[in-house]
This record gives C-alpha cells, structure tokens and sequence, in this order.
C-alpha cells in the first residue's frame, strides 16, 4: 500500500470516528413510556384555556349514531346509589358529570348543524385534556372487542379449556381493584397465571363457568374481557368480566415483538393467532408471561358490560384508569381507527368522536393510555387488532354556572 493511500485511509478513519462521537454526544431520543405513572399528587387532567387546542367539535356532528344511546347508559348509572361512591372525584361532583351528561342531551336536540353543536359545547363546557405519557398530552389509543367463539357448559375433549367463576378467596377493594387472596387473617397476593392454568388450584372448586376449544380463546376473552359463545346445539351464552387477580398485565404481542418473533409493524392478533399455530409448543409459555388472570359471570346477553355494569358500545364506549380518570364521563377522542375500504382491506381513518368513560382494562393503567370498544364478531376483531394509534383524550364537564337545567 502507497503511503498516500494509507495517509487517505487514517484520515478516513479518524473522520468517522469524530463522526461517531458527535452522533454520541447528541440525546437520544426519549422511548415512549404510554404506561408512565403520575408523580406523586398530579392529576391526569388539565384545563384546557386556549380553544385552538379544542377537539374538533365540528366533526363530531356528522356522525352521532348510538351517542344518545351511550349518554342514556352513563345517565342511568348515575342514578344508582352506589355511583356516589366514587364522587366526588378531585374537583368534580357527582351532580356536575351528571350535569354534563344531560346538558349534552339538550345540545344534541336543539343544534341544527356542526356550526351551532360547536357553539353550544365550547360555551357550555370546561375543556380538560390527559396529560397523556408525556404530559403534553399523548395519548396511544388501542381496541378491544366482544369475541364469539365455540364452547360448551359440558368439558369434552374438543372443550379442554374452562373459563372460571370468582374463587371466594379473591379479595377486592370496594371500588373492585383487586388485593390479593385472603390466607387465613392476611391477604397476600394471587396465585400466578401459570399456577392457575395447571388446574390443581381450582379444580374440585365448581368454577368452571364453560369450556373453549383451545387456551388461546381463554387467554384472548381475558383480555377482552367479555364473549359470546357458541354452544352445540346453536344457542348462545354471554359471558362478562367478573373479577381479576392483582397480579400484573403483560402483553404477550410485546412479547413475541421483543424476542424477534412478530416484527413490530406486523403486530396484530391475527398475526398472533398464526405464530402460535405454527409454533403451538410455544404458546403456553407466552401465555404464561401475562400473570393476570381473569374471573368471568354468565350475562343475559344485553352487553357486553363494562366497569359500569351498564353495557358498552360500539365506537362510543371507551376504556381507562378509573384511579384517575372519572368513571361514566362524557370524552372527546381524536386519534385514528382503521376502517374496512370497498376492497376489505384496512384503511386508518380519522377518528373524531365524543365517547363515554364506561370501562377500564388490565393494560390501561396510566395517563398514556386509552381502548376504545369497536364491537362484536370478527370484522370487530380485526379492526381492535390492528388499532394502535396516537391521538389526544379530552373530559367534557359543564361550567358550573350552567349546572341548573336551561328553561
């Protein structure tokens, strides 16, 4: 090598080094933590004081199928006694949510297009946005959905895998956030996902509610929290989330993401569904990552239900911390939903909707996070599979010199 060539190639080198340390000399770019808790005494919500940063309310006028119809059901929990328990919540009272919920009413009665139902709810509501993960407001918004599948009130061979009834020993708070198991005078805290799955813990108990085809179906309406499911001879029987233990939620699409199985832009539960199928001597163990374990009720079929008790709906019922948003609440959404085009595949459209707080989940636990329910079946099942969006979540609460009903 000529010594010119060699002098070219040290220069190279010394180059991209230099190059490399002011690559590392800059921040790295802040991971996104959706799942961040609050620091200790913040609220999850913030005023809102500048109207440019309102939703827009506009939009939300086109299409305002079943918002009545969700109102209706947080108006009605409302009026149960024991809604009062969990108000007033921070700064707000039980009788002003109330108040905002019908006030909502009588705006969508009396505006005759998106220019007036804009007015009424900007003069009419204190604005208040999530702080999101990042407390700017960043908000990752998923779904979940109401799964049918296959089973049987009988165990058989093609029906190996029970869905179970509340165990009498689970212990819960009296707003249902889960303590633990009682053990004689203590609680301590409940058995392990893997240690439940093995049988011997429940078994003799007469738990078992029903019987599914396969422990993917078990794991998949513990996550969603609710199903209808087919019986033999072509009934139906609804099932609804009862109880959960307190042990942690992991996901396993995370998972199988973060051991390289399922490429991140890949993830969905379909693609899920498929690894498993051709690696079934891996899916218990996935399985059992996510400790969570979930009880379940038989349900006359008027839900699904959520933390309410009153049912959800489709594209209206969201799905949060109830630690510290507040239950039944009349929201705003603007984040995006994949919607099947004229050709069936999934296309993202906008999603700018006003929703009601109905229900909570074991993987909404903080600011940063929101679910959106987006049906039954499995055209349902495919849009929450691929749902998995940034967007912003507002809380829509009457000024309180406007609580009294207009004349």
């Amino acid at each position: 090598m000529s010594r010119s060539r060699f002098v070219i190639l040290l220069l190279q080198v010394l180059v991209l080094g230099l190059l490399g340390a002011c690559a590392s000399d800059e921040p790295a770019a802040e991971k996104k933590d959706y799942a961040r808790p609050l620091g200790p005494g913040e609220s999850a919500l913030e005023l809102v004081t500048d109207p440019a940063q309102y939703p827009d309310f506009r939009a939300m006028w086109a299409d305002r199928d079943n918002l009545e119809l969700a109102i209706d059901r947080s108006i009605a929990w409302f009026g149960k006694p024991s809604s009062k328990r969990h108000y007033p919540f921070q700064q707000f009272s039980h009788e002003r949510v109330l108040a905002s919920l019908q006030r909502m009413k009588e705006i969508l009665g009396r505006a005759q297009d998106e220019r007036e139902f804009s007015g009424y709810v900007q003069l009419d509501y204190d604005v208040y946005r999530s702080v999101g993960w990042n407390r700017e407001g960043e908000v990752l918004f998923t779904a979940y959905y109401q799964p049918i599948f296959a089973g049987s009130r009988e165990r058989s061979a093609a029906y190996p895998s029970p869905l179970y009834r509340m165990p009498d020993d689970l212990v819960k708070a009296e707003d249902g956030t889960p303590l633990g198991r009682r053990d004689g005078e203590q609680i301590v805290s409940y058995w392990t996902r893997r240690e439940l799955e093995d049988g011997r813990l429940l078994d003799g108990k007469g738990l078992e509610l029903v019987w599914l085809q396969n422990p993917l179906d078990a794991f998949i309406i513990h996550v969603q929290g609710s199903a209808k499911i087919r019986l033999p001879d072509g009934n139906f029987m609804y099932v609804g989330y009862k109880a959960k233990t307190d042990r942690p939620y992991t996901s396993i699409g995370k998972e199988l993401v973060k051991d390289g199985k399922i490429p991140a832009d890949q993830l969905s539960l379909a693609r899920i569904r498929a690894y498993f199928a051709a690696h079934p001597e891996e899916q218990q163990e996935y399985l059992d990552r996510n400790e969570s374990f979930v009880f379940f009720t038989e349900s006359d079929g008027g839900g699904p239900y959520g933390s309410l008790g009153a049912p959800v709906t489709a594209y209206r019922s969201i799905a949060t911390d109830k630690s510290i948003f507040p239950r039944g609440a009349l929201c705003a959404v603007e984040t995006t939903v994949p919607r099947p085009a004229a050709d069936g595949r999934l296309e993202p459209q906008p999603f700018v909707q006003m929703v009601l707080d109905q229900d909570t989940g074991g993987a909404i636990r903080s600011a940063g996070r929101c679910d959106i329910f987006v049906g039954t079946g499995d055209g349902a099942e495919r849009i929450a599979g691929h749902t998995n969006h940034e967007g912003r979540l507002f809380y829509l609460f009457v000024k309180e010199r406007n609580e009294e009903p207009r004349p």
